[in-house]
């Protein structure tokens, strides 16, 4: 049986005592190779002093108790201090299953009085992987256990024993909370939607209704694990909960159908929504703090068949703080697009699908632009972050406050830069054109597929060819791609008919800039899969970018009514990589895999 887990140290030297290392009586390695006991790390860590350390050996001489349970019971250290020390010189993760959904079925793999007797519990399980969130996470007997009685491969997390304690009473005591929240909504009265009898609170704490701790640490997971939005749909005879990470949809628990009235009532209560509308589409939003991190959930709620399904978007303002280097922008590309947003007017437009990125690629050009010298504004609908500095405008259709219309006031406002969130219709786009006409900076986005479609697309929208080329300074189309996970990156070698059907040739490497590759050194990458990337073989996004920037032969075309593809040919000669060449740029580094660069660019020249 193969047992993934960090081996141990050597054992104690005769003169420490056993129990000293670690709650379970461990020696952990350190960094140096050296064994380091727990007495010694939280010294290290400046969390108890020599002399507290003292008095802690002598207790656990005379009553035998673990080194870590003294220490917290003299009121020294926390549990999750220790736990978390623990995790540092054991580079194993800490999970806090206070913050934890634990699914009672997962948690059920191990019987009840092995997961007692060894103070562990199942919180996870990826193909064959199961992640066992442990008090002493060196126990190489309670893991063997565990694998041979389940079958799977063991990832070991640190947990603290009042965390493991508690997730072992919810799988395992009387009622799981999933079970618990079927009594509640079985026995819940017509009267227990109505607002007034439910507790508004958006504070966390175990003693609150289950309804209320399950949309709680719904969202808790979903910030923790990198969520960008979360998805609540009831279907005819299930309710399932998804979490899109990385842009792909992931199942990650299946509530109680008879859960989804109150979790809908729940949602529009802490999004001060209208709890009594269930016909109607929905738009709110949530404030919040998960994990000492200033969360806005940007809430939409539509009717379905079964119910009304619930999208959350989580706007993470500490994710937002990105510099434009960051992105994944060619070097050639990055000095493009920073020339043109470095003009004094003009218009910068940034295409691309939802989910690509524009936002943060417009806030992060906005972070770089914004100074005392300059005044600011933005339209934007909604307002998904607060930017220090610079003045935001929430557009309101409802009441007559749209693009067009914020436009119009924001040129009797004195502006150097304006930020308008879409341009949807041709008032919009000529009120933003006739402004970057007028000595203004104006930047927006459009929802195109490539930089030389928007031409069309603005044309189509009734501009005239000769405002197009006197206004726009570029055009930015973009995507994300997945990246490869670092600790299970592989090399693979290309076939011959992988390049020719690429079209990776020795010019193609010249125009991006890796003249040192040629087909006998040329590799691509992907990710083998582990506990990092959840099997995955990828972890996290960059961008892949083409900017069409205008020049003279570009506007000369365009005033004579050239198509598309005479566009995109023109600015290909002028410089521009495209979105193809961006992403397949990115797979020869050894940042993304080509099955990404093909499900991404699929179509794209």
């Amino acid at each position: 049986m193969n047992v993934t887990i960090l081996p141990p140290a050597n054992p104690a030297s005769p003169s420490a005592p056993a129990s000293a290392a670690s709650p379970g009586g461990l020696a952990a390695p350190a960094d140096s190779g050296r064994k380091v006991r727990l007495g010694d790390a939280l010294l290290q860590d400046g969390l108890i002093t020599e002399e507290q350390l003292r008095q802690a050996l002598e207790l656990q001489k005379k009553h035998g108790k673990r080194l870590g349970t003294i220490l917290v019971e003299m009121h020294l250290v926390t549990e999750n201090e220790i736990a978390q020390v623990l995790s540092r010189q054991l580079r194993i993760p800490f999970v806090d299953l206070g913050n934890y959904l634990v699914d009672p079925i997962i948690a059920r793999l191990v019987p009840e009085h092995l997961a007692r007797r060894h103070q562990l519990v199942p919180i996870n399980k990826v193909g064959n992987k199961l992640t066992v969130a442990m008090v002493d996470p060196l126990n190489i007997i309670a893991i063997d256990d565990v694998a041979i009685i389940t079958g799977l491969m063991v990832k070991p997390v640190v947990g603290t024993p009042t965390g493991v304690a508690k997730a072992q009473q919810e799988a395992h005591g009387e009622g799981t909370l999933t079970e618990r929240l079927i009594d509640d909504i079985t026995t819940m009265s017509k009267d227990a939607e109505d607002p007034a009898n439910l507790d508004l609170s958006q504070d966390f704490d175990e003693n609150d209704a289950p309804i209320i701790r399950l949309c709680h640490l719904v969202i808790a997971q979903a910030v923790q694990s990198g969520a960008s939005d979360i998805h609540i749909e009831p279907h005819e005879k299930d309710l399932r909960v998804r979490y899109r990470q990385d842009g792909m949809l992931q199942t990650v628990m299946q509530p109680p159908k008879k859960a989804a009235a109150a979790i809908a009532s729940r949602i529009k209560i802490m999004a001060s929504l209208n709890i009594a509308e269930k016909r109607l589409p929905q738009d709110g939003r949530i404030k919040l703090k998960v994990h000492q991190r200033n969360i806005d959930l940007r809430v939409s709620i539509i009717p379905v068949m079964w119910g009304e399904k619930i999208v959350m978007r989580i706007l993470d303002q500490s994710s937002l703080k990105v510099k434009l280097e960051d992105l994944g922008f060619e070097p050639g590309t990055l000095a493009r697009f920073k020339a043109g947003i470095a003009a004094p007017y003009g218009i910068v437009l940034v295409t691309g699908p939802t989910g690509s990125g524009k936002t943060t690629t417009l806030y992060s050009a906005l972070a770089t632009l914004n100074t005392a010298e300059r005044n600011v504004l933005t339209a934007e609908d909604p307002v998904e972050y607060m930017l220090p500095g610079i003045n935001q405008l929430q557009c309101r259709s409802e009441i007559g406050l749209t693009f067009a219309g914020a436009l119009r006031s924001f040129l009797r406002q004195d502006p150097n830069i304006i930020m308008v969130g879409e341009i949807r219709d041709f008032e919009t786009a000529e009120i933003a054109i006739k402004a970057s006409m007028t000595g203004h900076l104006v930047l927006s986005t459009l929802h195109t597929n490539d930089a030389p479609g928007t031409i069309g697309r603005l044309t189509n929208m009734g501009i005239e060819p000769f405002m197009i080329t006197t206004s726009v300074l570029l055009v930015q189309a973009q995507r994300l791609v997945r990246r490869i996970c670092k600790e299970c990156k592989t090399e693979i070698k290309p076939r011959a008919e992988q390049l020719a059907q690429l079209g990776i040739t020795p010019e193609l490497l010249r125009r991006l800039d890796l003249p040192h590759l040629n087909e006998r050194n040329l590799l691509f990458y992907r990710g083998k899969g582990c506990e990092a990337c959840n099997n995955a073989g990828l972890r996290g996004r960059v961008g892949v970018y083409e900017v069409l920037a205008m020049t003279e032969r570009l506007r000369e075309l365009i005033l004579n009514g050239g198509s598309t593809d005479d566009i995109r040919r023109q600015a290909v000669e002028d410089g521009m990589l495209s979105l193809r060449e961006s992403a397949l740029r990115k797979a020869l580094l050894g940042q993304t895999t080509i099955e990404e660069v093909v499900r991404v660019t699929l179509g794209e020249h």
